[in-house]
């Protein structure tokens, strides 16, 4: 393996999808002005120094990496920077977890390097599913990623060998040859004179808009991370598909933001549509869970460690599936195609007719019989009773038999 390789792979593949972005604008009769933008009234943009007016200004900046202001910062990286290395890290600390800080950790571990994740909280990726997050942890240890779990970062120390110590709040750890901060990102917003025509922004920087991506100005629009909303590229696309409708094809609409599908790349990856079992709780009271967490066929064949862990939610009321979630080898994969049922708003008895594919992991989807818990807003309803605990029990023995035996 190469490192320098797969760099110059990165940057060449970079290279090639903005040539494409580059022709589709061409090709569309868009006019590409390359510079330093800055709004200075509400119907015009300064690009170094040269005026451009419209009827319309749209903001679509994104977003930056953020790295506290710590001692030593100025010694650590971001994802920008990470992918940039002149060599592959030895040993690095990553600190943050969310899907940024999970997805390099898959990377470099993957990559034979040494990688121990700092987090504050007690479990990765907070705002998602607690089984899903429980399962990806677990997952990842058993790959050798050291997780440091309700640690603070204070101050990154450089030493005379060049190695960078990371102090947190629970004591010091040494000999990293990279650190690298995954904190979050923050919108693009500083230095746009967005302040000075009166667009409002939130207290991290983010423009705030109404239903239909209109700024506080009401001919200055915005979509994308610089809104902070939903965070995802073809969500910001979605957006930006609504706001061409809004604005010429005297067509108001607004962006949807029911059943958005979302992934995190890490090792084993994670799909995800609709709602968490929280959420569901919270917005439905009587829901029956569904999961299974079992070894694929290609894991008990090849003597792999890999699990797979998949989990539907259900309205008890109405069958209708809330919540699909799954993390394991192609869960992005498989939860873009169920994100248009759940999109559609089937019901269980839907994906129970839906025969399944074998042998994949996708099929346990529609072959999920009895579940695991039902959950009632009736304290007297809610299920710790034994019948329950049996279903919960078959429901394993059913899907250790499939991993097993292929059936």
């Amino acid at each position: 393996f190469a490192w320098s390789t797969l760099i110059a792979n990165k940057n060449a593949e970079l290279q090639r999808l903005t040539g494409i972005y580059k022709n589709i604008l061409k090709n569309a009769g868009v006019t590409l002005i390359e510079g330093r933008g800055k709004v200075v009234d509400p119907h015009t943009v300064d690009v170094d120094g040269k005026l451009y007016s419209a009827k319309n200004i749209l903001i679509s900046v994104g977003g930056r990496p953020f790295i506290p202001d710590i001692p030593g910062s100025e010694y650590a990286i971001d994802s920008d920077a990470a992918l940039d290395l002149p060599t592959k890290p030895n040993k690095i600390a990553i600190v943050g977890g969310g899907y940024i800080a999970l997805e390099f950790a898959g990377i470099f571990n993957g990559l034979k390097s040494e990688v121990h994740v700092f987090i504050r909280q007690k479990k990765v990726l907070r705002g998602f599913d607690e089984e899903i997050r429980d399962f990806v942890g677990e997952q990842m240890s058993l790959r050798g990623i050291e997780f440091h779990t309700e640690e603070s970062p204070q101050a990154i120390i450089k030493s005379a060998d060049g190695s960078l110590s990371l102090k947190t709040s629970r004591g010091t750890v040494e000999g990293f040859s990279h650190i690298m901060f995954a904190t979050g990102r923050r919108p693009n917003t500083k230095n746009l004179g967005l302040e000075t025509v009166g667009v409002k922004m939130t207290k991290n920087g983010a423009i705030e808009v109404d239903e239909y991506s209109r700024t506080s100005v009401p001919s200055i629009w915005a979509v994308g991370d610089v809104t902070d909303r939903i965070n995802l590229t073809p969500v910001a696309l979605m957006e930006g598909g609504a706001l061409a409708k809004t604005i010429f094809a005297d067509e108001p609409t607004k962006p949807d933001y029911r059943n958005v599908p979302a992934a995190v790349f890490s090792q084993p990856p994670i799909g995800q549509v609709g709602l968490m079992e929280e959420q569901a709780i919270k917005e439905f009271g009587d829901v029956d869970v569904y999961t299974a967490n079992f070894r694929p066929l290609k894991a008990t064949i090849s003597g792999l460690p890999d699990r797979v862990f998949m989990k539907l939610i259900v309205c008890a009321k109405t069958s209708k599936v809330l919540g699909l979630h799954m993390c394991g080898d192609d869960a992005p994969e498989i939860v873009q195609g169920f994100a248009i049922a759940v999109k559609a708003g089937l019901t269980k008895a839907d994906f129970d007719s839906t025969v399944g594919i074998h042998p994949t992991s996708a099929e346990e989807f529609v072959t999920m019989r009895t579940p695991t818990r039902k959950v009632r807003s009736s304290p007297s309803e809610v299920s710790n009773s034994p019948e329950i605990a049996v279903h919960s029990s078959l429901g394993k023995a059913e899907h250790d038999i499939k991993a097993a035996a292929g059936v």
